[in-house]
């Protein structure tokens, strides 16, 4: 599981980043936490060759363009080659051989508010999709409440009237609405959840156990439990705090500002979730696959392993530090993303990529028995809103300005 960082270990990180770098800015991320326990990964048959981080070049390949504010590509996890365009505005299409469909395959843009960050933020298919046909999005209603829904699809289309309100939570602002879902090796959906916006958390939501916002949530679609919010998902036993009197039982992790994109590694298990910064500092933070849970990211009493404000004292708790964070020299918004686990890019193997919403600049991560290594890989022009994985595990680049690329590498 994660190695939680007691108060004393940030602190003595956070000196001991200002000795190294002289108290100037930054000009690329720095690894700021020790190498976390981990999964071994399996050995059976040899790894590829793969060059190293300073060596490693990356490119991105047009697939397809002309899309209205995309923010995530995925896959169906069905072989059927497809992938899944999400955009801002309510709708999802389906590209074949880089194709658009004719018509969306959701169209719920009467349902969404689009105003700030607000929108169709996330999607996720069942793990069955190819038996029963669910998918689940995540979406800023009218009302500017986050609405997580399972849907009914039939070939390339949603099924009319097929929506299921799972849970729904009131936001107090419009910005920090998290939106990112996944499916983990568990069989448990994730919601992650920002804080409920404005600046600084002023409800204090990130710490409150009590309440959703600024969290990640962990539940279970697949049946119902009379403890849960909503008859339409149960708690899984194993939650962290589902004995932990007056804190909310979806909690699975909590302390995260506005975790905006996270994924699990397809090999591992491992997830790895980027929390964009209040002013200063962007942070990824990492969970290693076989935690109970419980991790506190530190939002806002920590701004990356930074005292948040800075201007006050550090508060008592354990908090686990980000294993990666970056200053304004470097960009103002993290977009997380993938371990690459494809084939058609050996070059890439193993290496987390994620880059910068605002800067347009893409770094690579790699974790060894050594330590990690974080490296820039490549600047570009775009507003990368997402990442994203085809079901053979090849990677892909969301353009916001409306165009969805490939990764490349050699």
């Amino acid at each position: 599981m994660s190695q939680r960082r007691a108060l004393l270990g940030i602190i003595l990180a956070v000196i001991l980043l200002l000795a190294l770098t002289g108290c100037k800015k930054a000009s690329t991320p720095l690894v700021v936490g020790p190498l976390p326990t981990t999964t071994v990964e399996p050995t059976a048959s040899p790894e590829p060759v793969i060059p190293a981080l300073a060596d490693l070049t990356i490119d991105f390949e047009s697939v397809a363009s002309g899309f209205t504010q995309p923010l995530f590509v995925t896959g169906a996890g069905d072989g059927s080659g497809r992938l899944f365009v999400v955009e801002k505005t309510g709708r999802i299409w389906i590209l074949r051989n880089g194709q658009r469909a004719a018509q969306p395959f959701l169209d719920i843009r009467g349902s969404v508010s689009t105003n700030s960050e607000r929108g169709l933020l996330g999607l996720a298919f069942s793990q069955s999709f190819g038996e029963d046909g669910a998918f689940y999005v995540d979406y800023t209603d009218r009302n500017g409440d986050t609405m997580v829904s399972r849907f009914s699809a039939k070939g390339d289309s949603f099924v009319r009237g097929s929506e299921q309100v799972l849970l729904k939570i009131k936001q107090p602002y419009a910005n920090h609405n998290g939106g990112m879902i996944a499916f983990g090796p568990d069989g448990n959906l994730y919601i992650g959840m920002g804080d409920g916006g404005s600046g600084g958390d002023p409800n204090g939501n990130g710490q409150n156990l009590k309440v959703l916002l600024g969290k990640m949530l962990r539940i279970d679609v697949a049946r119902d439990n009379s403890t849960a919010r909503s008859t339409a998902y149960g708690i899984p036993a194993d939650n962290p705090f589902v004995t932990t009197r007056g804190a909310a039982p979806e909690i699975w992790a909590y302390g995260l500002r506005n975790p905006w994109r996270y994924s699990f590694d397809r090999k591992t298990g491992d997830l790895w979730i980027g929390d964009v910064g209040q002013d200063t500092w962007e942070e990824i933070d990492f969970q290693a696959a076989g935690s109970t849970g419980g991790e506190n990211y530190g939002w806002n009493a920590f701004e990356a392993t930074h005292v948040f404000p800075p201007d006050s004292k550090a508060r008592a708790g354990t908090f686990t530090a980000p294993v990666v964070e970056y200053d304004r020299a470097s960009g103002e918004s993290v977009t997380g993303g993938y371990v690459y686990r494809g084939s058609a890019q050996p070059a890439l193997s193993g290496t987390y990529v994620y880059g910068d919403y605002v800067s347009g600049r893409v770094w690579g991560l790699r974790r060894s028995a050594g330590g990690i290594e974080n490296r820039q890989l490549t600047d570009t022009t775009y507003n990368i809103s997402s990442f994203g994985e085809d079901d053979a595990g090849e990677l892909y680049l969301v353009d916001f300005g409306g165009t969805i690329y490939r990764v490349t590498a050699k």
